[in-house]
């Protein structure tokens, strides 16, 4: 006998839905978690207050409405970190006090403190009291998330060199910035110091940024990054950072150096599994403490799990909830449709933010896949109008031999929001036809999907007619 069905270590977005699937199951069900940090780095360092820092600086800037105003046009002339602080705190507060009572109303009981394998069916947790205690399980989910990692040649203060979870907490908007690293992370803070009137410097050590999105998406949001005074210096090395009373130095190998208020560094996320003593279960982790598991979330321990940004790739919050109940389910025996497929939307909260679902352009053109694209641009569109929004557009990459869509690339306003009708019509294996024939509501943007069909299914008519 254990004590409980099924443990749970981290509270993140793949921990709480693994155990809320486990509650559902009418099993008895327990999270291990530090009091502080409920919800996990999602709620309290990473996905929630960086997305709605970025929602209150879209707010207090007027950015998106100076196409209507003019450039001159700002809600708030000096803006200060308490303003962005308020509205992040208050909706951290809120998101926590939501999960708490999920948990609470589902039985999920809370076991406060860090966990620690004592062998592969007990965890040892320590409270912050000191206090230890034992609880064994049938069944663990590891999700115990991810940290920003760190170069050991760097001297984080918090204040002038920070990482990506302190940038939260910075005393003052910085005038000047350096961010090194050209990822996710990266591209989004640095968007949002741009649009605070920060003169930001991306350094990255590839020749490009964002490899896996859109070659056309990358260049659109180049371009309105550049046009809010972002510089990118692209295959460039820091080589050392160096701090002084009035700022940075930041030193490339190339030999450039870059003097900025503040520098963040986003070089990556490190795995939260060094405490967790994974060997004394029978598992391992490789260097940057992600735990390898098969397509059930099954580690090399059948019944221990793994799911959320510590099993690595694609490490977002929408599919570590689906990864958690999954891996429930299996742990379990209940019956899931199939596989966590391809068809996984993307979301990248840049300003303008990015959205995207199935292929690329450049991945079909190397599989030999045919294929032909219809594009809708918001300025053609009253929606786009009516919002001031005249850089963004919707792409859509079609089957030649099919027409079933391959592919839905958004950039702009809504984004995120509006490659989900895509993401629909291909699940259901959908063609243009049937975005063509579909009324939308006018005006809208979801009007993009009917303007794109139509000008990828001319571009097909036009083919066949020569070939007649």
């Amino acid at each position: 006998m254990t004590d409980y069905d099924l443990l749970v270590i981290g509270s993140g977005p793949g921990g709480q839905k693994a155990a809320i699937a486990g509650a559902k199951l009418g099993k008895s069900v327990a999270i291990v978690e530090k009091k502080h940090m409920v919800g996990g780095v999602c709620i309290n360092t990473g996905t929630i207050p960086s997305k709605t820092m970025r929602e209150a600086i879209l707010y207090l800037t007027g950015l998106n409405q100076r196409e209507l105003y003019g450039h001159s046009y700002r809600l708030k002339q000096d803006i200060t970190v308490s303003d962005l602080s308020a509205r992040t705190h208050h909706v951290i507060g809120r998101e926590i006090d939501v999960i708490r009572n999920q948990l609470s109303r589902n039985h999920v009981t809370m076991l406060p403190g860090t966990g620690r394998f004592i062998d592969e069916h007990t965890v040892a947790i320590n409270d912050e009291d000191g206090t230890d205690r034992k609880v064994t399980a049938t069944k663990i989910v590891i999700a115990v998330g991810t940290k920003p990692a760190r170069p050991d040649s760097v001297e984080f203060d918090g204040e002038k060199i920070v990482d990506s979870d302190q940038v939260l907490s910075l005393n003052t908007i910085p005038g000047t910035m350096v961010v090194v690293g050209a990822g996710v992370i990266g591209i989004e803070y640095a968007s949002m110091f741009a649009a605070l009137g920060s003169k930001v410097t991306v350094v990255e050590s590839r020749p490009e940024m964002l490899g896996f999105v859109d070659t056309e998406i990358v260049e659109a949001l180049k371009y309105q990054l550049r046009d809010l005074a972002v510089t990118f210096r692209f295959n460039e090395t820091v080589e050392s950072v160096e701090r002084f009373n009035g700022g940075t130095v930041t030193s490339l190998a190339s030999g450039k150096q870059i003097p900025a208020d503040t520098v963040m560094y986003s070089a990556g996320r490190q795995g939260v599994t060094e405490s967790l003593d994974l060997d004394k279960a029978g598992l391992g982790a490789d260097k940057r403490g992600r735990i390898e598991v098969n397509d059930h979330f099954q580690t090399a321990v059948d019944h221990i799990y793994a799911v959320g940004d510590v099993i690595g790739f694609p490490a977002l919050a929408a599919t570590s909830m689906e990864q958690g109940r999954r891996a429930t389910y299996h742990a379990f025996g209940e019956p899931v449709q199939d596989e966590l497929g391809e068809l996984q939307p993307i979301g990248i909260y840049t300003i303008p933010e990015i959205s995207y679902v199935g292929a690329t352009e450049e991945e079909l053109t190397e599989s030999s896949v045919p294929f032909e694209v219809g594009v809708a641009r918001y300025r053609e569109l009253a929606r786009g109008a009516i919002l001031g929004d005249s850089y963004g557009l919707l792409k859509i990459i079609v089957s030649s031999e099919t027409r079933k869509l391959l592919g839905v690339h958004v950039f702009g306003t809504n984004a995120t929001e509006l490659v989900h009708i895509g993401q629909t019509v291909m699940g259901l294996g959908g063609t243009i036809d049937y975005l063509v024939d579909t009324v939308f509501n006018y005006p809208t943007l979801a009007e993009s999907y009917k303007v794109a069909a139509l000008d990828a299914a001319n571009k097909l008519r036009a083919v066949q007619r020569l070939q007649q």
